[in-house]
């Protein structure tokens, strides 16, 4: 019997009547409707071979509202395209009813038109039609809904504890009758908290639930855990650490930002073969005490006393007595919500190097991660196991420590009993490559345990040229290293932040070196729960900033509305929608975009442009700025914030036209022209001395057309005379290169590219980098380290010294690489890589790149090698998606496609398949 009720209901509309998620430029849309073929035939060269929905790959529990299904299909035939397609759905394991036949070619951010009850598991499959007929369908794809905090009967329970000092553990004894059918473990917490049912960890996930706005939500995780238990006496326990909820955070150091206790949220649901269901879930029936966690911080590290070791905690009949009843934490269980982005996991293993010391060991991963180290040692009763963490090596070759600030970045373990023992911290995390290990106890092996949020690997790069390979790498783990439940600044010192300037600067290169979609979508809530009520956007998201925190030059500062880093409200969903395709994003994050622009607009008032304000970031961390007051570029910080406000507002007025009212979008497009007159008119001649404000001028179309090739002119005159040298701070590197490259001037864009004196992205590689840092002279040429002297400091008046070795910003030109280098590009009109353009660009020193994509398509790739007076080029294109050629031609170039010559013209289009193109006597740029 066929599972799946074909043609339950149907729909005619046409590929050029896209949805929202469909939105395409068009040359791409208006096509001649096609006859579909009849729903009983069959075209067997042609599958779906991948469905999945908009959250995060393989989790349980996901939210069930608004489920969006995309699929990647393949086919042998290369004429194949999409005409229509047909979703089914129905209980797992039972019929399917269809959802109707669609037509249209798209299959990214499909809504699926209906939304899951609360534990609902709901089969989803699909198939698609093309002009021979109808394929299989596809594997079916099970969503398993997850429930909300208000559909739980557990409560927050914890135990009384101070911050900093011993970890709570609660734990509960519970019958199981039978051999259970299936089990769900919902989990959540007021801090961190890591599960064991009879003694085995419930997940691999880490730092549960992760950091959000825990004022408005907190995430509950769904485990499956039906294999952890037994018929019988069954036990489950839970440790608690205070993490970003109430620990010490921020470089204010404060404690309790969010609560003064912490405790657990969980409910077990176990069913059994009859379907009947038995709740365990958190009250005051659960006990708790302490054991061998002495405290454990993100910035400070763990302390375990193995002598304090709760033993027999895991097994039934253990002797509680002297702990406490557990009490029940006054929280709002509405802030509870499914997750719907992957979790931090271990990510990496590194065996580190032991190098014995006079009076410690030091270890070296031979990688700057974030994570930890795991020891394994041999000693007697009482040895004290001290571990400390670092970046870099002073010169002496001690660790640099300075960088720190007050993240002690330590773990101490003490040995109850002789023999080899296995070390690790919990619910902490270290930026470092290297650290050193003091005992009395012979350390046998060290490896690094590196851990980021769970995100697949989107893309690879490789070139001949090392240096950029590396550097592509060093970026990589960058991101890695940094996206560690939000997008933060670094992963070591007292901050850890989720700063909104480096995530806007860097959101076009993250989507395209992760999957970053479900990730950036969790955080762009938060960034919308933190606005003010007037529409202001924070320096960071979570937002745990206050006004006496931000002393630059001494002087408080508001953290709100600052030109760059509250941009991230309209930068990063568009970057999110350009490399993914799906309107989602844009949906869900209008109003925020909206609200951003309009408080630009009041702040503006009838002055046109914005009024000067008494601090601005501005071109943060311009090598030419004084090293400690960073904010002070060359280029004017006002002239920056009204460019800004010109991209938002043009940014919003897209977004209007995709999802929104295309009648505002046009007000704004107006808007956006008044006030860049009125930027270039007061700022703009001198702005355009510098490439930072060139770039903005250029590539934020704030220059009268005119002016244009004189200012690229201009630039590129710039880049040149000072032997490629960058000049720019966050703001103005993610812009540069393209400011030149889109203006003719590739050869220029390569010489600064590949630069290898300070400052310059690949001096960081000469240096030993291998991760990406946060000023360009962190080490100077001498071998010094910069002292990170910061005319800034917090509520406690300490220093704020600045000074990290793993910090994404500067690594933002990756996005520039693969659109120019390796030559494949989104077409912003046609997003998610539906329509890409092939452009890669050889130059002296560059004469081979190869990458790849993994698209919501598939698999988009590129290899091209120069030889001798030819360009060989591999290009593989997945079904449903278009490539528009753009070749590196010159006068006496002649193409060939396949074996066939063709137009040496940019604009010829080819399908899907892998295709052999030759270019002779090819543009080589610096030549």
């Amino acid at each position: 019997m066929n599972r799946f009720r074909m043609g339950a209901r149907s729909s005619t509309r046409s590929s050029a009547e896209r949805t929202p998620a469909m939105t395409a430029s068009p040359e791409t849309t208006v096509q001649t409707e096609q006859t579909l073929p009849d729903t009983t035939s069959t075209d067997p060269s042609t599958r779906v071979v991948e469905l999945r929905t908009q959250h995060g790959a393989g989790l349980l529990g996901v939210p069930g509202r608004g489920v969006r299904l995309s699929w990647r299909a393949q086919s042998d035939l290369p004429a194949a395209s999409q005409l229509a397609y047909e979703i089914a759905s129905g209980p797992e394991g039972g019929a399917q009813d269809s959802h109707g036949v669609v037509r249209g070619d798209d299959s990214i951010g499909i809504a699926a038109g209906l939304d899951l009850a609360p534990r609902e598991r709901r089969s989803f499959a699909v198939r698609i039609a093309t002009s021979a007929g109808w394929t299989a369908w596809s594997e079916p794809l099970v969503v398993e809904a997850g429930v909300e905090g208000l559909g739980l009967n557990a409560r927050v329970v914890g135990i009384p504890s101070e911050v900093g000092g011993p970890v709570p553990v609660l734990r509960r004894e519970f019958t199981v009758n039978a051999t259970p059918a299936a089990a769900r473990l919902r989990l959540s917490a007021l801090g961190v908290v890591d599960a064991w049912i009879n003694g085995v960890r419930v997940s691999d996930a880490l730092l549960t639930p992760g950091w959000t706005s825990y004022q408005a939500r907190i995430l509950i995780d769904t485990v499956d855990v039906t294999s952890l238990l037994r018929e019988g006496e069954n036990v489950i326990v839970a440790a608690v650490g205070d993490g970003w909820y109430r620990g010490h955070f921020g470089f204010a150091y404060r404690k309790e930002i969010y609560g003064t206790s912490s405790g657990v949220l969980a409910q077990l649901e176990i069913t059994d073969a009859s379907g009947a269901t038995t709740t365990i879930a958190t009250d005051e029936t659960w006990r708790g005490g302490f054991g061998a966690i002495r405290s454990a911080g993100i910035y400070e590290g763990t302390v375990i006393d193995h002598n304090l070791e709760a033993v027999g905690v895991h097994e039934p009949g253990f002797d509680d007595g002297a702990w406490a009843a557990a009490s029940v934490i006054d929280t709002d269980l509405s802030l509870f919500e499914p997750r719907s982005a992957a979790p931090v996991r271990v990510i990496e293993e590194r065996p580190m190097t032991i190098e014995p010391r006079a009076d410690r060991v030091l270890l070296d991963s031979g990688q700057n991660i974030s994570g930890w180290v795991r020891l394994v040692v041999r000693g007697k009763a009482g040895d004290v196991v001290t571990i400390r963490h670092a970046e870099v090596l002073e010169p002496s070759g001690a660790l640099h420590t300075a960088a720190l600030r007050r993240a002690k970045a330590t773990d101490v373990y003490t040995l109850a009993s002789g023999g080899e023992h296995v070390l690790e911290p919990v619910f902490t995390f270290h930026g470092f490559r290297y650290s050193d290990v003091v005992t009395g106890a012979e350390v046998v092996s060290a490896t690094a345990i590196a851990i980021s949020s769970d995100l697949a690997p989107r893309s690879t790069f490789r070139s001949s040229d090392a240096s950029l390979d590396r550097f592509h790498s060093n970026v990589l783990w960058s991101q890695r290293d940094n996206f560690v439940s939000v997008p933060t600044d670094c992963p070591q010192r007292d901050e850890r932040l989720g700063w909104t300037g480096d995530a806007q600067a860097f959101a076009a290169t993250a989507n395209t070196l992760l999957d970053t979609e479900a990730f950036w979508t969790s955080w762009l809530r938060d960034l919308e729960i933190d606005q003010t009520d007037e529409g202001g956007v924070p320096s960071v998201v979570p937002d745990i900033i206050r006004r006496e925190d931000m002393l630059m030059g001494g002087t408080p500062t508001d953290n709100m509305g600052r030109a760059g880093w509250a941009d991230a409200a309209t930068i990063v969903p568009l970057a999110v929608y350009e490399s993914y395709g799906s309107a989602e994003v844009l949906e869900r994050q209008l109003d925020s975009m909206r609200r951003w622009v309009a408080h630009l607009r009041r702040r503006a008032g009838d002055g046109v442009v914005l009024p000067t304000e008494p601090f601005q970031y501005g071109d943060w961390l311009d090598p030419d700025a004084p090293a400690a007051r960073p904010w002070e570029a060359k280029v004017d910080s006002d002239y920056v914030a009204n460019a800004f406000y010109v991209h938002s507002t043009r940014l919003l007025a897209r977004a209007e036209r995709i999802v929104g009212d295309p009648a505002a979008a046009d007000e704004l497009d107006e808007l956006a022209r008044t006030v860049a007159d009125a930027t270039w008119a007061r700022w703009g001649e001198r702005a355009v001395t510098t490439q930072t404000g060139a770039a903005l001028a250029l590539e934020f179309d704030i220059a009268p057309a005119e002016r244009r090739v004189a200012i690229a002119d201009d630039l590129a005159a710039n880049v040149v005379a000072a032997e490629g040298r960058i000049s720019t701070g966050f703001l103005g590197t993610p812009l540069v290169l393209f400011a030149l490259s889109h203006n003719g001037h590739i050869g220029e864009a390569y010489r600064m590219l590949l630069r290898h004196d300070a400052p310059s992205w690949l001096y960081q590689v000469d240096r030993g980098a291998t991760t990406v840092w946060e000023r360009w002279d962190a080490i100077k040429p001498d071998g010094s380290i910069h002292g990170g002297d910061m005319d800034a400091g917090n509520s406690g008046g300490e220093s704020g010294g600045m000074l990290s070795f793993n910090h994404y910003a500067y690594g933002a030109m990756i996005d520039w690489v693969y659109r120019n280098v390796a030559g494949l590009a989104p077409d912003p009109a046609d997003p998610g890589y539906r329509t890409v353009h092939v452009a890669p660009r050889p130059a002296v020193g560059i004469d081979h790149a190869a990458a790849t994509i993994a698209t919501g398509l598939g698999e988009l790739a590129i290899d091209w090698r120069r030889d001798g007076d030819a360009l060989e080029i591999a290009l593989t294109v997945p079904f449903g998606a278009r490539a528009v050629l753009d070749l590196p031609v010159t006068a006496g170039s002649t193409v060939s496609i396949d074996g066939a010559a063709a137009p040496a013209e940019a604009g010829t289009t080819l399908t899907h398949g892998i295709h052999h193109l030759t270019v002779t006597q090819p543009a080589v740029a610096g030549r």
